[in-house]
């Protein structure tokens, strides 16, 4: 979705041919007239690819004709041990970007489908010599600023034979920091060439001795980690310094009125810690309380007993989450004290994307625990999209059958084609699907955590997987006899000739909307869903239907055409298509109760008088790009409003400025916790005081009331007591093939989203309704807000790296450590890290890694590197 759209960058692979015989019958030059599976075999698992970017510099990579626009050049690298003269072949690889030109005259590169691109030799090809560098270079739409861009897995076809993946374009996995690496990408050098987006682009590559800068923020201190929880409470009284109330003895759970399965999973938390139920142990006493708000609780700890109150099961839960929080790993003691607290937000999400590419309910689940633990409480599960349908539908097997998998069948007929570099087989892993069974234990386990899913299956754009698992239904009952049958579920005009692109590049991924087939599809998709809630005991209160990026479709459909001539609904025009759909679609949704949710650009093609009231808009507008205006006006309907704004909450988002770092980068490429931590949600324009753009401009954000030529308001302020609903992290999963990368991605940054969603900071700019320009110099954000800032960050960064990642790692969760900061300094080595407490290594030439206390003398080749608490895992480690 929006998640790769407007820059993101290129996702490369590629590889080549096949060879005669075994490796101990291999001669210097193998003459062949055609393939074999076992030459194929061979080949494929000789012939070595290198990837590299070569510039993204507009003048040196566009071609005269191109004034203005943005190209970069990138260069493919083959070669093999022995000669292959054979050009009988095709290789598959995944790209995101077109290609605009081939530099070589021996290749040919067309597009199949989204992403998937096809390698041919052309006449001119001479075939690959032994020992001989064979260049593919090509000129690419837009720009590349990443290592971890180019995907994985290409492939070669032969006509007859079984296709098979090039060995050396597979990834492989970093043991110490378990992260994916591409050893058939070369690393990047020339930050001017290599890594500006632009020529303005004055974002500063994040190496060892900018990291070292920035952390310079934070210092060491842990004498408020001890009565530190996150996220913060409204309010907390500390009553002692000697922590008198020990732990380690157990806790006597007094429930009262409190059914004991309500916080059985917090309680689990606690256990985990070493914190058991005791028949012994100090009392814990759950007094309900009509007093206290809908999710509020009031803890208050005493030498002698421990009491929670609140009103509801989520009150009861969080304030045992917040002894937790209170505990660190090693030490049971806690100090007396009282807590009062209350959400910021009633809507702390989470999204997940498991359409793109498939992660296991276990990491769901884990997932669901976690958010629990931080007090986060809608999770958002994005199960279908043009590359994945990921949730089993009585009914509709065709939906899992087809739609779940991706593999080499360009009939699509057993499959999806092959994107996001997963490859030929329908065995992968990013491969796969929930079953009824599955989505209803995830429910369960949600109930039980006071987390509410919103399921999402996105529509009437990014539908590929379902238009194209529904054509395969057709055809299957069309030549079974049965037309009825066939056309029950349609969900395409087979003789609409529209031409159009979807930012994903795909040109056949919206439903039709002006078939009645398509209305009863989705209205059996969401029927099929809310039984599984039925029978999860988790009533289905939100859906997700998408309704983004809708791509210019139907315009040349003739059931459109006839639709727009003959309707009774209004539609004057195919351009009101889209909104027909979601209007119609969110009526309905509300008629059996359902609110309705969508992203805030589709979401904005409605008119509001024909929505319902109760709706969900999630706001993914770039703030530096005016996204503060829609943000404003939706909320200002009345509709529930979330912010998801890319630049500091999608999680698929590099942590850093570095070309190293994992993930998407369109919107921004630095997002790290402590980004999120400075976000001040109630105030979107006024983030313009205290952040850049993605090329490290400073904008302004203006945000007075706007008028069209006619002198009507366009966009403006807040209206007094209109606001937003709450925010959600994002994570979508194009570049995100695994459980572990999923949790590398959204760790430690969750806790910042909790921390963000549950408390509003002192410092943070209070909104002005009669609206404001605001800019780096505009004055809003004052020095005595930024100090503030600065030391409760400080506080949250010293808690994180002496108490919260500990516990991540006792739960088993695969999160990012940060990397180190340093800098040479007299001969001296100087190292800091973005969470003080945890520990830092460095080695000289590749020696011995040697823990790091105080600068010490160096010489030679100098690394820096971070550890986890635990010891089992290391930080990506930077070079001097």
């Amino acid at each position: 979705m929006k998640k790769t759209i407007i820059a993101t960058a290129l996702l490369l692979s590629l590889g080549v041919v096949g060879c005669q015989g075994g490796s101990s019958e291999r001669q210097t030059n193998i003459e062949q007239s055609s393939w074999t599976q076992a030459s194929l075999n061979q080949f494929a698992n000789e012939l070595k690819v290198t990837y590299r970017v070569v510039t993204n510099i507009p003048e040196q990579a566009c071609s005269a004709d191109q004034k203005d626009q943005r190209c970069f050049i990138a260069e493919i690298d083959f070669s093999t041990p022995a000669n292959y003269p054979n050009g009988n072949w095709s290789i598959f690889y995944s790209q995101m970007r077109p290609v605009q030109a081939v530099l070589n005259p021996e290749f040919d590169i067309s597009r199949v489908q989204g992403d998937l691109h096809q390698i041919t030799p052309t006449k001119a090809f001479t075939g690959f010599k032994a020992g001989e560098i064979k260049t593919l270079g090509f000129r690419g739409e837009l720009w590349q600023l990443s290592e971890t861009d180019p995907m994985p897995n290409y492939y070669i076809t032969v006509d007859g034979l079984t296709p098979v993946v090039i060995s050396s374009t597979k990834l492989t996995i970093d043991p110490e920091t378990g992260m994916e690496q591409r050893p058939y990408v070369e690393s990047f050098t020339d930050a001017d060439k290599q890594y500006r987006r632009t020529e303005k682009d004055a974002l500063v590559w994040a190496k060892a001795d900018v990291v070292y800068q920035t952390n310079e923020n934070v210092t060491l201190d842990s004498s408020y980690v001890t009565d530190r929880i996150i996220p913060t409470p409204a309010d907390i009284v500390v009553t002692s310094t000697n922590k008198p109330v020990d732990l380690s003895l157990g806790i006597n759970v007094i429930y009262n009125e409190v059914n004991p399965k309500a916080v059985k999973a917090s309680l689990a938390r606690l256990s985990r810690l070493g914190v058991y139920e005791l028949a012994g142990g100090i009392p814990l006493k759950l007094e309900t309380s009509s007093t206290i708000g809908q999710e509020g609780y009031k803890l208050k700890i005493t030498e002698s007993e421990l009491t929670i109150q609140a009103a509801d099961e989520a009150g009861f839960s969080y304030g045992i989450a917040s002894i937790t929080g209170l505990l660190s790993a090693d030490d049971l003691s806690i100090n007396t004290l009282t807590v009062t607290d209350a959400p910021r937000y009633q809507f702390r999400g989470m999204h997940v994307d498991v359409a793109r590419n498939f992660h296991s309910k276990q990491m769901i689940l884990d997932l669901i625990d976690q958010m629990a633990a931080y007090k986060l409480n809608k999770l958002h599960l994005h199960m279908a999209d043009d590359e994945g349908w990921r949730l089993e539908i009585d009914g509709l097997p065709e939906l899992t059958n087809v739609g779940s998998k991706r593999c080499h069948d360009l009939t699509e007929t057993q499959c999806l084609i092959p994107q996001l570099g997963s490859g030929p087989f329908a065995d992968s892993d990013v491969n796969g699907f929930y079953s009824k069974a599955d989505y209803i234990e995830i429910l369960n386990y949600a109930t039980a955590r006071q987390v509410e899913v919103i399921p999402s299956m996105d529509m009437p754009g990014h539908s590929r997987a379902a238009i194209k698992s529904m054509d395969a239904r057709y055809r299957h009952y069309m030549e079974a006899g049965n037309s009825e049958a066939a056309k029950e579920y349609l969900l395409s005009d087979s003789a609409d000739k529209t031409v159009y692109s979807s930012v994903q590049y795909y040109n056949d991924n919206t439903l039709n909307v002006c078939m009645e087939s398509t209305f009863h599809f989705v209205d059996k998709v969401i029927s099929e869903i809310a039984k599984l809630h039925q029978a999860a005991d988790h009533p289905l209160n939100r859906y997700h239907i998408g309704a983004d990026e809708t791509a210019g479709a139907w315009k040349q459909s003739p059931q459109c055409l006839d639709f727009v001539a003959n309707n009774d609904k209004g539609v004057t025009s195919v351009d009101d298509l889209g909104a027909y759909f979601i209007e119609r679609l969110s009526n309905s949704l509300a008629d059996k109760g359902i609110q309705p949710a969508g992203w805030s650009d589709g979401m904005s093609h409605t008119n509001p008088t024909n929505m319902p009231q109760n709706a969900q808009s999630n706001i993914w507008d770039v703030i530096s790009h005016q996204g503060y205006k829609r943000a404003h006006k939706q909320a200002n309907l009345g509709w529930d409003t979330v912010l998801s704004n890319p630049e500091v909450l999608y999680f698929d988002f590099p942590y850093e400025a570095d070309p190293k770092e994992h993930g998407y980068y369109w919107a921004g490429r630095a997002q790290n916790s402590q980004k999120i931590f400075s976000f001040m949600p109630d105030n979107l324009p006024a983030n313009a005081e205290q952040w850049t753009d993605i090329e490290g401009q400073a904008f302004t954000a203006d945000d007075t009331v706007q008028q069209d030529e006619q002198g009507n308001d366009i966009s403006g302020p807040l209206q007094q007591g209109k606001g937003f609903t709450g925010i959600q992290g994002q994570l979508w999963s194009e570049t995100v093939r695994s459980d572990d990368v999923a949790e590398y991605m959204i760790y430690p940054r969750l806790l910042m989203l909790a921390e963000k969603a549950w408390h509003k900071g002192s410092w943070e700019v209070p909104y002005r309704y009669e609206g404001a320009i605001y800019s780096q110099d505009s004055g809003y954000f004052t020095a005595e807000m930024r100090l503030k800032q600065q030391q409760q960050w400080n506080e949250l960064a010293n808690t994180l790296g002496q108490k919260e990642l500990h516990k991540l790692d006792l739960a088993n969760i695969a999160y990012r450590l940060p990397t180190v900061g340093a800098k040479v300094i007299n001969g001296k080595l100087h190292a800091n890290i973005a969470f003080p407490g945890l520990r830092i290594e460095y080695r000289v030439n590749n020696k011995q890694w040697l823990p790091y206390t105080e600068p010490v003398i160096v010489n030679g080749k100098v690394e820096v590197r971070s550890i986890s608490p635990d010891g089992k895992r290391k930080g990506r480690s930077l070079l001097l």
